[in-house]
């Protein structure tokens, strides 16, 4: 039985979701503090955390931040009444895999859940198969076993998102991914679903790993399709 956490201080809201959820199956645990929340994920490991943003003694931005930091890198859907871009970004730099802005469709919900938990069943998290567990990106060296990046030999900081969005242009070798494509192999998303979490993740993955973010020589934008790789240096 798939676990589940939800850290949520809202109690009706946190009730509604235990009782759906554990009415699909799920095993659910409620937190309704930060630090009750961050204790939880740790003790109870479960296979996906539900986070509000706005909870007391400690905000689900720093509840990600140290549960990333403790290298507890399950999937997390980000449940938040904050609907500005900067924050959506800042949930998904922080380590987040989705953001879904209250009110919100129970049924998008559940949909957006088991996606995520499928997706983590089939790709193992994204980790491919390779002879020694080491890929080479031009300056970027790719270790698939512990799922680290480093680049001109010091370490780059990828959230399991963006370890797995990188690999899955990879392994494209150069030819066009579209964004519904993406969606559906590294979020498990059905391609009904429109989002920007693509494209967020992609400004961040250029952030860290081009020379120059704003002017992209390594992950280029196909106009109105998608994205590629270029593995040879311009």
């Amino acid at each position: 039985m798939k676990k589940i956490l939800i850290i949520e201080d809202s109690k009706d809201l946190a009730f509604g979701l235990r009782s759906n959820l554990e009415m699909e199956c799920y095993e659910v645990r409620v937190a309704e503090t930060g630090p009750e929340g961050l204790h939880q994920a740790t003790v109870f490991v479960p296979d996906l955390v539900v986070l509000d943003l706005m909870l007391p003694q400690m905000n689900g931005f720093k509840v990600l931040e140290s549960m990333r930091a403790r290298r507890l890198d399950m999937p997390v859907l980000i449940l938040s009444a904050r609907s500005e871009e900067i924050d959506k970004v800042r949930g998904l730099r922080s380590g987040a895999d989705d953001y879904v802005t209250k009110p919100f469709g129970l049924m998008e919900l559940l949909a957006r859940v088991e996606a995520m938990l499928r997706r983590g069943e089939t790709s193992g998290r994204g980790k491919p198969e390779a002879d020694d567990g080491n890929l080479r990106l031009r300056d970027i060296e790719i270790c698939t076993r512990t799922r680290t990046v480093s680049r001109h030999g010091g370490a780059v900081d990828l959230t399991p998102k963006e370890f797995d969005l990188l690999l899955e242009l990879l392994r494209h070798e150069g030819a066009v991914v579209s964004r519904i494509d993406l969606m559906k192999t590294v979020w498990g998303h059905s391609s009904t679903i429109v989002s920007r979490t693509v494209d967020t993740h992609i400004a961040e993955l250029r952030r860290k790993l081009e020379d120059d973010a704003s002017n992209p020589t390594l992950i280029l934008t196909v106009r109105k399709v998608g994205y590629r790789l270029v593995q040879e240096e311009p």
